[in-house]
């Protein structure tokens, strides 16, 4: 029984680590909803550094195929990488600036793709597609009309709720996690329902056994 419980403890506490991360990532998009200058401008040197970081790994990679038909590719992509992330962490107001116009620009197109569309098919789904494209087309005006200034807290608060609602998963599955291996655990301790002491088909065969 010791290796039953010494593994329903680790899972108790691998669940509550989960949980405990969950609850730092919403405390930190609560706090990049408030501050969402300083959450878009974080969000963009992270978005650098993953650049510059993964393109020295394919970097490496190619290098290490080296002779094969996609060596000149894979350095081609990594130098990209390794270009962007520079260019993002060197100037990640200019890089703000432009990923917020290029997410105004796709929130435009797919509002007006939804609603046109939504009028042309006319389909089960017709009420909340017209709604999907009216809502996209109005927030893609919204941020054109306020760009630049838009890059202040558009970006931001797009990776803060992001942070909110991924911490609010974490949380529902530590939560969930440590629940279910609480209930299996106190199903594997002594006085149990599945313990020899209490199931009735042991006890008709000890009483069998004695007489």
């Amino acid at each position: 029984m010791d290796g039953p419980e010494r593994e329903g403890r680790k899972l108790h506490r691998s669940f509550g680590g989960l949980a405990l991360l969950g609850i730092l990532l919403v405390v930190a998009g609560l706090v990049g909803l408030v501050y969402t200058g300083v959450a878009t401008l974080t969000s963009m040197i992270l978005f650098g550094w993953l650049l510059l970081v993964g393109g020295l790994v394919g970097l490496v990679h190619a290098v290490q195929s080296r002779g094969t038909n996609y060596f000149w590719l894979g350095v081609v992509v990594a130098a990209l990488n390794i270009a962007a992330g520079v260019v993002v962490i060197r100037h990640p107001h200019g890089t703000a600036e432009a990923l917020t116009m290029f997410a105004a620009l796709l929130f435009l197109t797919g509002g007006v793709f939804r609603l046109v569309g939504s009028v042309v098919v006319r389909g089960p789904q017709f009420g909340w597609t017209l709604l999907q494209g009216a809502f996209g087309l109005l927030l893609g005006l919204l941020v054109l009309f306020d760009w630049p200034h838009s890059s202040l807290y558009v970006l931001g608060c797009f990776f803060s709720l992001a942070l909110l609602f991924d911490g609010l998963g974490l949380i529902a599955v530590g939560i969930g996690g440590r629940r279910i291996v609480s209930m299996v655990s106190e199903q594997l301790t002594p006085g149990g329902d599945n313990e020899e002491g209490t199931d009735p088909h042991t006890q008709d065969s000890r009483k069998r056994s004695e007489n």
